[in-house]
């Protein structure tokens, strides 16, 4: 498009001087030369302010232009800023994601056939996910993961949590299986250690119990009485010391609940949990395992969709399309969502912007900027060029006129 301008205008200089040179001899070319003339006027007009928005006109150091290059830090700073208060304010965004149904995409994604508008937007969005995974630094973005859950962890206060679980799982009779576990983990135990038993009660006997051989017997007594102790627990749900464990969970599960000192032990051994490098490791594994498998997904959406894992997101898709405060629920945490990253990382962003642009040199910016609006740019020339010659045309039909 730039050639194209500068050849018209070029041209319109060529045709300017032959109606000069006929324009004596034969008036008719006097319209031309008057089209031509205002055309090169127009057309020279129009290039000096095009060319004076990005550079010096021929090198020379008029002043007000290169206006980009002299501006490039107060245009990143007004982008940011108009990104900042057009796009990143929470009310805005929030005003905006009203009219988005986050779910009822997500639910047409998941249902649609193969070949419909479904399947096209599965192709589509899963290669822009794997483009998006595959061109961000796996470490700083797994730390970053790694990073957002522990803090997540930390600020969560998992004693209450358990408590509530253990009082509903009692409630529930769902602790009858631990119980019963534990009761036959301590059977198991009593008959392989039997003898630590036996040599602890020969030990402890006098010199007189072992000459008669009643410390075998003593321990015999006791080794029975174990036996028979933990069989009737077994057996007997209503065991006396069976209840004593179930109260003692029952005091357990009120006590992370309510109790501040075994909340903060909890938490304690929460925070230590967090910070110990297995855990670390663990949670390195954990985001490894899911990028790779949402990279296979992505690279293969169609094949996700087949076997158990498309029966399950088939059926997430039909529940999101049956059940519309399911729907209304997902938009509404996807809506505060974005709010929140708004919210917290808006002027960070901001930043980046403004900081970008000014770390870019002057001749990038004029090159991005210039293709970005080029060719608008050059039908700005050729259309001075031709207004410019129709003006000039009609002054001259008034002046022949009159």
């Amino acid at each position: 498009m730039r050639r194209l301008a500068g050849g018209l205008l070029l041209a319109m200089a060529a045709l300017f001087l032959v109606s000069r040179h006929l324009a004596a001899t034969q008036p008719a070319w006097g319209f031309v030369q008057a089209f031509s003339e205002a055309a090169m006027v127009g057309g020279l007009a129009d290039w000096f302010a095009v060319t004076a928005l990005f550079r010096h006109p021929l090198g020379l150091p008029i002043p007000h232009t290169a206006i980009v290059p002299r501006n490039k830090d107060r245009i990143g700073d007004t982008l940011a800023q108009f990104l900042r208060a057009n796009f990143l304010q929470p009310t805005v965004i929030s005003r905006r994601m009203r009219r988005l149904d986050v779910a009822g995409a997500l639910a047409h994604w998941l249902t649609d056939p193969e070949e419909g508008a479904g399947g096209r937007f599965r192709q589509g969005a899963s290669k822009l996910v794997a483009q998006v995974l595959e061109g961000l630094d796996p470490q700083r973005l797994g730390g970053m993961v790694k990073a957002g859950i522990a803090a997540r962890l930390r600020e969560a206060e998992v004693a209450p949590m358990l408590g509530r679980v253990m009082k509903a799982a009692i409630a529930e009779q769902r602790h009858a299986p631990l119980l019963d576990g534990a009761i036959r983990w301590a059977a198991k135990a009593l008959a392989a250690n039997d003898h630590l038993i036996r040599q602890m009660v020969h030990e402890r006997a006098g010199s007189i119990l072992r000459w008669t051989g009643l410390d075998e017997t003593v321990a015999d007594k006791l080794i029975g009485g174990l036996d028979r102790l933990i069989a009737d627990m077994a057996e007997d749900p209503q065991h006396p010391l069976r209840l004593k464990a179930e109260e003692g969970l029952d005091r357990l599960a009120w006590d992370l609940q309510f109790d501040p000192r075994t909340r903060e032990r909890v938490e304690a051994m929460k925070v230590e949990l967090i910070a110990n490098p297995a855990m670390q490791r663990w949670l390195d594994g954990l985001w490894e395992a899911a990028r790779a498998g949402l990279l296979r997904i992505a690279r293969d959406p169609e094949g996700a969709m087949q076997g158990q894992l498309g029966d399950v997101l088939r059926q997430l898709g039909g529940t999101l399309t049956g059940d519309p405060r399911l729907a209304r629920t997902i938009n509404r945490f996807v809506r505060r969502a974005v709010v929140g990253i708004a919210a917290d990382y808006g002027d960070g962003i901001v930043r980046l912007v403004s900081e970008t642009v000014r770390g870019w040199d002057a001749r990038t910016i004029t090159t991005r900027l210039e293709n970005a609006v080029g060719r608008d740019l050059q039908y700005i020339r050729i259309n001075g060029t031709l207004v410019g010659g129709l003006v000039g045309l009609a002054i001259h039909a008034v002046d022949v006129l009159l």
